[in-house]
């Protein structure tokens, strides 16, 4: 029997289902970590709310910041098997970093490590998978790859749950047990994918090429950034799942509930789009965040944060993708590298001020006022988008 079926497995090719189970145990990692990563700076080393809202922040800004950086090394650096290496192995160093952690300092490194790691290795694995495949399948190889990622994200804060319920607890414990998976994945990315040809030179992103953007597309832009501010980190989500009463040892279900609602509704909100345009699509995306900040804010008890909990989820499902169809139907094609730029370095910014805010209020006026401050801002960028007319960038 063979591990890694070939083209006698739908025509996919070994590397690609290699790649996609170096995705699905890194995300094992990744999930396993992440959804404890709240519990574990309040409670075990005693970081405040705004310190929390400031590392993920700055999280965000690195991993944009180095995804433009390798864009750059992508097209005239080493090869891509290479690079690919280079970003899941830091990813699996910053493991090492966490569960010896004495200090938020020491948390702030590996997160910033963990970032650059996942920055610089997304386009080289993506070119990977383009120069395996031929071009009549690559839709189903990179749709595997993802599916595989996905299951990785399901499966990751179940460990997480099954792990602390073992240990007892032990948060540390659960970051040690994080560590195999991604050794494992940086192994088997080694050792198993093939070398390929490095891609040829694209134009970079120049920020001059920003000036000569149209005004739809900085519309778009304008609206992703109220968006950010409005959709903070997911570690406010689960740090209000132990205000709502839920024990710490099932806080990574929340993940589950939010990742099974949000992948299942993806799918057919995407189709949908391709019939009918964005923009009524991430309209209900708005009022599905606001409804969720308006739960989250109110909730007192599990139940009620598990529904918005739920609306959240729903919220990803609708608007994933949705912003970047209408920067490129927005754009002309000689600008879309400068256009998808610009959106991620601005939109990048936009992420760090709203988890530093986020952090600040939750600090400042308790647990529900993060929450209230992103219900508001939802509504502003819903009632934005339902001023604007019809020739709207939509597609």
């Amino acid at each position: 029997m063979r591990l890694f079926p070939g083209r006698r497995t739908a025509g996919i090719p070994a590397p690609v289902w290699i790649l996609g189970l170096v995705s699905l145990l890194m995300d094992v990692s990744s999930e396993m970590v992440q959804s404890l990563m709240p519990l574990y700076l309040a409670g075990t080393l005693g970081a405040s709310a705004l310190a929390i809202g400031a590392i993920e922040g700055l999280a965000v800004a690195v991993a944009t910041a180095t995804k433009y950086i390798a864009g750059l090394l992508s097209d005239h650096g080493p090869g891509p098997k290479k690079l690919a290496v280079l970003g899941y192995g830091l990813a699996a160093l910053s493991r090492l970093l966490l569960p010896m952690a004495a200090s938020v300092d020491t948390v702030v490194i590996a997160r910033a490590v963990d970032r650059v790691g996942k920055g610089i290795r997304g386009a080289p694995r993506d070119a990977i998978i383009a120069a395996v495949t031929p071009p009549g399948i690559r839709g189903a190889s990179f749709g595997l790859r993802k599916s595989l990622d996905t299951v990785g994200g399901f499966a990751g804060p179940l460990l997480a749950v099954a792990a602390m319920a073992a240990l007892a607890g032990n948060i540390r414990g659960v970051f040690w047990l994080a560590v195999i998976p991604a050794a494992l994945a940086v192994l088997l990315l080694a050792l198993r994918v093939p070398e390929t040809a490095r891609p040829e030179a694209k134009t970079p992103f120049r920020l001059a090429e920003a000036l000569r953007l149209n005004r739809a597309v900085w519309g778009v832009i304008a609206l992703a950034s109220l968006l950010m501010l409005a959709r903070f980190s997911e570690a406010f989500v689960l740090l209000k799942a132990l205000d709502a009463g839920m024990a710490a040892t099932w806080v990574p279900l929340a993940l589950v509930l939010m990742h099974a609602v949000y992948g299942l509704a993806a799918y057919p909100v995407g189709k949908r789009s391709d019939r009918t345009g964005v923009r009524g699509l991430l309209i209900l995306s708005l009022g599905f965040l606001m409804a969720a900040h308006v739960v989250l804010a109110l909730s007192g008890s599990v139940w009620a944060f598990l529904l918005g909990t739920v609306f959240w989820g729903l919220h990803m499902g609708f608007s994933q993708g949705l912003l970047g169809a209408m920067i490129a139907g927005a754009t002309p094609p000689a600008l879309k590298g400068s256009a998808f730029g610009t959106f991620n370095l601005v939109t990048g910014g936009v992420l760090l001020l709203g988890n530093v805010a986020a952090g600040a209020l939750w600090s400042g006026f308790g647990p529900a006022a993060p929450f209230w401050a992103g219900a508001v801002l939802s509504l502003a960028a819903l009632l934005w988008l339902l001023s604007q007319r019809s020739s709207a960038p939509s597609r």
